[in-house]
């Protein structure tokens, strides 16, 4: 992974080309040291070369919602 490319990314932080409710660009996790997954291979965004999170945490999906009104919304 190039040095220039942000793994980590606020779970609250607007959304990023490329999050689905599925997946995210770069950890989204509040604590990535305690996440179940961190540290997998081609799951973990600190382990893929291209820093997709492959298995976010089961609030992603809601949070992807909120964060998507709030970009048709033009709001924040």
């Amino acid at each position: 992974m190039s040095e220039s490319k942000i793994v980590r990314v606020s779970f609250k932080a607007p959304l990023q080309p490329g999050d689905t409710a599925e997946v995210t660009v770069g950890c989204r996790a509040n604590n990535p040291d305690i996440c179940k997954n961190n540290g997998i291979p081609d799951v973990c965004a600190f382990e893929r070369a291209d820093g997709i999170c492959k298995k976010p945490s089961k609030a992603w999906k809601k949070q992807f919602i909120a964060l998507s009104m709030e970009d048709n919304h033009g709001s924040k």
